[in-house]
């Protein structure tokens, strides 16, 4: 079978990595692709999951019994490691299943968990074997409100204890690290500098009053949640890390902003949505507002910094309506 990816994803991984890196893991993705499906137990390939995603490239399987699964092969930044950490931990409850670990060429990394090796390091190909979703029903297909319903009912499923001696980053880690880049876009382009210091100082306050270390997703919006047999709707593609369930909800509230900056009354439903999703989950609603604007603002600059201009605009046009 071949495995071409598809074109979103290697503009995705131009955007993300460089050119020249995304080349060069694009360039084995046949070999990685075909160790990971020798090293399972009779896996048989149909095809590549198109359109796919911005991060891995997705191949259709079935195993020896015929049962389907999907073939999950991202780049080692990606951290496919901790994914697999977090799947495993959830083991299925709100999170799509992870299957046998050795028939995606993994060799122990699903026991010891996330914090014994290099990205990569245990499983050349970074395979995850997973249960096989309807890739192409996310809960973008539903109206919007019933959407919101049905995402906020999964995610919160999602945020249990962590487990022990686990090697996920923290809220205050991750979003230091993001910060140097929001601060270099605003010293690029100083008319950002108003959304980005609102934007970093609100960081810095909710830092400081943090209080809940649950494992979240990391990047949960409705296009991360699919339909499936076992569940109506299961989450994929986390990007694990402890903290608030704040900080999880917050990329929530921004999906669909492209309709929203179309419409007319966008800045109201905006904040309309931070209240209905702070109130229904249980989560402060200051907190949320905050952690949405610093998401939003951090998410624009990173999309002009990776020249997706329009993704850019929509994200900070979204973030001056908080």
């Amino acid at each position: 079978m071949g495995c071409e990816p598809p074109r979103r994803l290697e503009r995705a991984l131009g955007e993300m990595y460089g050119d020249a890196a995304a080349a060069d893991w694009l360039a084995g993705l046949t070999g990685l692709t075909e160790r990971a499906l020798t090293a399972g137990d009779g896996l048989t390939a149909e095809r590549v999951a198109a359109p796919g995603g911005r991060s891995s490239l997705v191949v259709l399987v079935r195993r020896a019994d015929g049962t389907p699964a999907a073939l999950k092969i991202a780049p080692p930044a990606a951290r496919p490691d901790l994914e697999r950490a977090a799947l495993e931990h959830w083991n299925g409850w709100g999170a799509v299943r992870t299957l046998d670990a050795s028939e995606a060429g993994a060799s122990g990394s699903g026991a010891s968990g996330p914090g014994t090796s290099e990205p990569g390091a245990d499983d050349a190909a970074g395979g995850l074997l997973l249960e096989r979703l309807h890739h192409e029903v996310s809960l973008r297909s539903l109206p919007e409100a019933k959407a919101l319903l049905e995402a906020a009912g999964t995610v919160r499923r999602l945020w249990v204890e962590p487990p022990a001696g686990h090697g996920f980053e923290t809220v205050a880690e991750r979003t230091a690290r993001q910060s140097a880049g929001m601060r270099a876009a605003a010293e690029a382009d100083p008319e950002l500098a108003p959304l980005v210091e609102a934007a970093l100082a609100a960081r810095a306050e909710l830092v400081e009053g943090a209080s809940e270390l649950l494992l979240l997703h990391g990047n949960f919006r409705q296009s991360k949640v699919l339909s499936g047999e076992r569940a109506p709707w299961l989450t994929v593609g986390p990007e694990p890390l402890v903290g608030e369930r704040a900080y999880d909800l917050a990329r929530l509230v921004r999906d669909r902003a492209e309709d929203l900056i179309a419409a007319s009354g966008g800045p109201v439903t905006a904040r309309r949505r931070v209240k209905k999703l702070a109130e229904s989950l249980e989560v402060d609603q200051a907190r949320l507002h905050g952690w949405t604007l610093f998401r939003a603002v951090e998410s624009g600059t990173r999309a002009l910094a990776e020249g997706r201009r329009q993704m850019g605009e929509v994200n900070l046009e979204f973030a001056g309506w908080l």
